[in-house]
């Protein structure tokens, strides 16, 4: 009786200590569980990090499991994906486990430190993560120039590339305006077409160019001329120079609006020059030259160095002297007046005439072969 006890003693310890070995595993595991090896992600201001998740099912059965992500600021951005399909509730078979991947975008407007939240499940399981954010991060817009200031005369057309830079999340559409002087004519371009709104990406930079056309009549100087791009969110001023130094203007005839004249074979002529600035600058450094017919000789009061204020006129007289062995008949002779800013020219006609001297000498051989004829016909013609 006693053996039969103790044999009924030794057998419930077992059973017991069976059951205690069966259950301790089940007791080890939750029935739904979240795992990644890589809980803290560090990232700059606009970067996307990516967790790779897994969710365990512990159970004998099927588990239709929601997901959500919480403890994030409104501004950042979550996606949870599956198979490339954006999710919010999986399926998980008994035993098994599914792949996730969730994603995380920090906003371009970001302080710098560590951002904790968690992917949690509708049956009160929580995976807690950590973004650690580098560097301080900004929303804002960059209009700027690598060359705002450039110089010429009135009449030139001055070309300045900026550069437009989104730094936000979001795309942004810019309308461009300037605030250039009246009359003064600004044009923008982008990929070679005109516009007057530009489309940039979120964290991206798009170089315009900016043509500059001064008004017709304008004074030296320096104009400023504001650029800005404004989106319905954002915006930035860059401030453009344009440093005027003037117009060159030059007129070159001579002082009876006449450009014919005659001249003596041998002989000279001189001609009166007007140089006339008409710019708004001072013409400095004009210099006269020519160009004439072969053995013709033109010669100038005055040929370098020429200086003519603005709004003021200069008299050079220039002397021209015809070849000896000039015939009868019209001939050009060219003046040219210019510096390293204008330059201009005319073509004089000169009428070359023979000498009286010859006219008399071609008379007395034409009287004195008339004469010699008259005295032939008398001496012999009676024979």
């Amino acid at each position: 009786m006693r053996d039969w006890k103790k044999k009924g003693i030794v057998l419930l310890v077992i059973m017991l200590l069976g059951g205690l070995a069966m259950a301790a595993p089940a007791a080890a595991a939750d029935p739904i569980e979240l795992y990644t090896p890589l809980t803290k992600l560090a990232a700059s201001p606009g970067q996307t990090v990516n967790y790779s998740v897994e969710v365990l099912n512990n159970t004998a059965n099927i588990q239709h499991i929601g997901l959500t992500v919480s403890g994030l600021p409104n501004d950042w951005e979550t996606e949870l994906k599956s198979g490339g399909y954006l999710v919010s509730e999986v399926a998980v078979k008994p035993g098994d486990a599914l792949d996730l991947t969730l994603s995380v975008t920090v906003p371009l407007a970001v302080d710098k430190g560590d951002f904790r939240f968690q992917l949690a499940t509708n049956q009160g399981v929580s995976l807690p993560l950590v973004v650690s954010v580098t560097e301080a991060g900004t929303f804002r817009t960059e209009l700027t120039s690598d060359q705002p200031n450039l110089e010429g005369a009135a009449d030139a057309s001055f070309t300045y590339t900026i550069k437009l830079a989104n730094k936000t999340a979001e795309q942004q559409t810019y309308a461009l305006r300037h605030g250039a002087p009246d009359g003064w004519d600004v044009t923008f371009t982008s990929a070679g077409k005109n516009v007057s709104s530009v489309v940039v990406e979120p964290n991206a930079t798009s170089n315009i160019t900016v043509n500059v056309k001064p008004a017709i009549v304008v004074e030296a100087g320096t104009y400023k001329i504001p650029i800005e791009a404004a989106s319905a969110t954002t915006g930035d001023t860059v401030e453009l120079e344009a440093v005027i130094t003037g117009t060159y203007k030059m007129e070159l005839a001579t002082d009876n609006e006449l450009l014919s004249a005659d001249i003596t074979a041998g002989q000279e002529r001189k001609i009166n020059l007007v140089l006339r600035n008409t710019g708004s600058s001072d013409l400095e450094g004009i210099r006269l030259s020519s160009t004439r017919p072969s053995n013709w000789e033109v010669t100038f009061d005055q040929t370098d160095n020429i200086v003519i204020p603005a709004g003021e006129s200069k008299t050079i007289t220039a002397t021209i002297k015809a070849s000896n062995k000039a015939i009868a008949g019209d001939y050009v002779v060219g003046i040219r007046a210019g510096n390293s800013q204008v330059e201009q020219s005319i073509s004089l006609r000169m009428s070359v005439k023979t000498p009286v001297l010859w006219g008399w000498i071609g008379i007395l051989i034409v009287a004195a072969v008339a004469l010699g004829i008259i005295y032939l016909f008398r001496k012999y013609g009676r024979r």
